[in-house]
């Protein structure tokens, strides 16, 4: 399972349009091939149970199915660029063969002008050189996961046999980086290596070399064991963002950094569980059935079938408009109070399982970790977001003296 929240690397500074409350024809759409098949069994993998809505499927995407979808992607995004994002479970189990005639049906049925992205996010377990020749040939952005060094990244990757992945991943990494695919990491943080912040992000850069990170902190209430606690999440962001800050701005891009700099910025954050709003980033079963987000894959969150009701239709009903704006409207008072609500805005409506001291519902389990880390980073993020709007780079602060 190779869970992300945005399928996209982000740089500094990234400039995203306050997106509004009414959705519009440019929205984006997170498809699971495979649904919730993996080859994996992570141990904190929330969508592993999602099979269960569909007890009598194969879990497997149609032919139909897939011409459907791309058919509706490219008629309702017209005018805009399209990214195509594959995500799981594990959608290398659908085989090399379906994603080449996914690209066939794109390059079939895309107008003249119309600009098509691709993303895979995957476990890499699969991934072999005709793989990572197919990334490479069609310009796939590949997100893949790894958790750390081995004994990290093993403590909670294991296959449904017990052994971890480690090694098969790591040399996933070194195939797509020797084909040349533009590739990032995907990091979850939990409690195998919550308190080694440092251990894990020069690994990722001295170590895999990558540029791009994203870090996802497991909180979810079914896996406390394995989940990070929220001061312990801010201070794994607050060691790395140091070390960030003192030498790889511009080099090195981490993901809720480049999202931290854009709130300071004055700008959308460009990581949607920072937004004020949710709802642009909807997803798809295996089967055409759309949902409001990856995170509310049930079946009281089910929004229709795109062979039954067209997919713009389904992104632009009142029903997954409400879910959009409960995000903003269900917030308790002593968020909008909140010195960094403005970077914030209550965060993933998924981790609002806690009560304010003043008794209110709908606290983010993470609340303590980030306001810690945002506090943190105040001074930094104030210097850097100075300098970008004197036309500047944002680089320019590790030259500043401290």
């Amino acid at each position: 399972m190779g869970k992300s929240d945005e399928s996209q690397p982000q740089g500094l500074v990234v400039t995203m349009p306050h997106h509004s409350h009414r959705m519009s024809s440019n929205f984006s759409l997170l498809v699971k091939p495979a649904g919730a098949d993996c080859n994996l069994a992570c141990e904190y993998c929330f969508y592993l149970n999602k099979g269960k809505l569909y007890p009598n499927s194969a879990l497997r995407m149609s032919d139909t199915v897939l011409q459907e979808y791309i058919r509706q992607l490219l008629i309702t995004q017209a005018g805009h660029e399209v990214t195509v994002a594959w995500q799981g479970g594990e959608p290398t189990l659908m085989g090399v063969d379906f994603f080449k005639r996914s690209v066939q049906l794109v390059n079939e049925n895309r107008q003249s002008n119309q600009k098509v992205r691709y993303s895979f996010q995957t476990n890499g377990i699969l991934l072999n050189e005709e793989w990572c020749s197919f990334f490479k040939e069609n310009q796939f952005l590949v997100g893949l996961s790894i958790d750390g060094p081995a004994e990290m990244h093993d403590a909670y990757r294991r296959d449904k046999g017990g052994k971890g992945s480690f090694d098969r991943v790591k040399q996933s990494w070194d195939l797509l980086k020797k084909q040349g695919v533009d590739a990032n990491i995907l990091c979850t943080v939990n409690a195998a290596n919550a308190n080694h912040p440092l251990d894990v992000y020069h690994f990722f850069r001295d170590s895999l070399k990558s540029q791009f990170i994203q870090f996802i902190p497991v909180v979810e209430q079914e896996h406390i064991r394995s989940g990070v606690q929220a001061e312990q999440y801010g201070r794994f962001l607050v060691e790395i963002f140091d070390e960030w800050v003192r030498r790889d701005v511009g080099q090195v891009f981490v993901q809720i950094f480049d999202s931290a700099l854009a709130s300071w910025c004055g700008l959308s954050a460009s990581v949607c569980v920072f937004q004020e709003t949710c709802g642009q980033s909807l997803v798809m079963e295996h089967n055409g059935d759309v949902y409001s987000c990856d995170h509310f894959v049930t079946a009281d969150n089910l929004l229709g079938n795109i062979h039954e009701t067209p997919m713009d239709r389904l992104a632009d009903s009142p029903r997954h408009h409400q879910f959009g704006m409960d995000k903003k409207g269900k917030l308790p008072g002593c968020c909008r109070e909140c010195d960094v609500f403005f970077a914030c805005h209550g965060e993933c409506p998924k981790n609002r399982f806690l009560r304010t001291p003043r008794g209110e519902e709908g606290l983010t389990y993470l609340c303590d970790g980030y306001r810690l880390f945002f506090h943190h980073i105040d001074g930094p993020m104030r210097i850097m977001a100075d300098l970008w709007q004197q036309g500047r780079a944002p680089a320019e602060i590790m030259g500043i003296p401290k």
